[in-house]
């Protein structure tokens, strides 16, 4: 799908990052955490009318998940 929005859940030295075009970095000790709030922020994105795709890497930078949240 093109012209849609990613969000990253990336992993830092001692924590996560959700990283998303246009915002600053948002970092969590867990990958949980930071796995939820990006989540709650594609959801939140989807309901303005953008498409977005959450993609979450793991330690050794895999991406190991995907989600997509269609423009409402």
């Amino acid at each position: 799908m093109s012209g849609h929005r990613i969000i990253w859940v990336s992993p830092l030295a001692d924590g996560w990052a959700v990283l998303c075009s246009g915002l600053e970095p948002i970092v969590f000790r867990s990958g949980a955490r930071a796995e939820a709030q990006a989540k709650r922020l594609a959801a939140c994105l989807a309901k303005l009318g953008r498409a977005v795709q959450v993609r979450i890497l793991d330690r050794a930078r895999n991406l190991v998940g995907t989600q997509m949240y269609p423009a409402a």
